[in-house]
């Protein structure tokens, strides 16, 4: 008997073990991301496919999973119900290995928020983009699919319901007389997955508006100077609308520890603190 008969015989007596044994030769194995990717330890949240290697939490609503990923500043990724939803899409996050938009939600015409280099990077032909008249007048040519909102508005869009809430400043400006945002310019979000509602603030501070919401599973509140409010300011107003998860976002220079020291008492509202830099 030759050496390659020898080897052939060899692999037929351990296919004809296993089988017996109830087993599949390893040789038959068709590797699966299922059984090479490492196990994802019990308390860190699941992340979505199209995003894995960036930190992510999952909220479960009555129609399937939230996923959330942060990507930069007010930049975040959700998605749900196989769908990708973008939310302030700015060039200085990393859109690398993620899925094309079905959604963009934009808030303001600040550059940080309305970015056309973004859109283009994440974009395709039937994105549709959610955006108060300011933005829809400056959004670059070509995007046909755009769901204008003014403050107050409601509508639903692609299976979720948006909710246009007011966001802007009281009392901070560039100079005496003149506010960074101005009233009825930019949107604040309420989205509805589902059983749960997601408030996303935009660039704002502590409204009545904000004050007055109701019934909010998720938020994320702005907080940086001079541009919004301070942690402080932010804790109060998220203690008055008491949100059961709160994250901040868009603080870039803040000390987060005001916000979690204002809220540290108070065991009704989770505060989560995600790297958005």
């Amino acid at each position: 008997m030759t050496l390659r008969s020898l080897s052939a015989l060899c692999l037929v007596l351990a296919a004809v073990a296993c089988s017996r044994a109830g087993e599949t030769p390893v040789s038959a194995v068709t590797p699966t991301a299922s059984a090479t990717a490492p196990a994802t330890p019990q308390a860190t949240p699941a992340v979505p496919a199209a995003a894995a290697g960036r930190p992510g939490d999952v909220i479960a609503t009555s129609q399937g999973e939230l996923r959330i990923t942060p990507l930069h500043h007010a930049t975040m990724l959700l998605t749900w119900q196989g769908k990708s939803l973008y939310v302030d899409p700015f060039h200085e996050a990393k859109f690398d290995g993620l899925p094309k938009a079905d959604t963009v939600f934009i808030s303001d015409v600040h550059f940080d928020h309305l970015d056309p280099a973004a859109l283009d990077a994440i974009a395709q032909p039937a994105t549709v983009i959610v955006a108060p008249p300011a933005v829809a007048t400056q959004l670059p040519k070509g995007y046909t699919h755009v769901v204008v909102l003014k403050n107050g508005d409601r509508q639903t869009v692609d299976g979720v319901g948006v909710e246009a809430i007011p966001m802007y400043n009281l009392t901070r400006g560039p100079s005496a007389g003149t506010l960074f945002h101005d009233k009825g310019r930019g949107n604040g979000y309420v989205l509805t997955f589902g059983d749960k509602r997601v408030y996303l603030s935009g660039d704002t501070e502590c409204t009545g508006e904000m004050r007055a919401l109701k019934s909010i599973d998720v938020a994320f509140v702005c907080m940086n100077l001079p541009y919004t409010m301070p942690p402080s300011e932010a804790a109060a107003c998220i203690q008055a609308f008491r949100p059961k998860v709160v994250y901040p976002y868009h603080y870039r220079g803040s000390n987060l520890s005001e916000l979690t020291g204002a809220l540290a008492g108070d065991h009704d509202i989770e505060v989560r603190l995600r790297s958005w830099y």
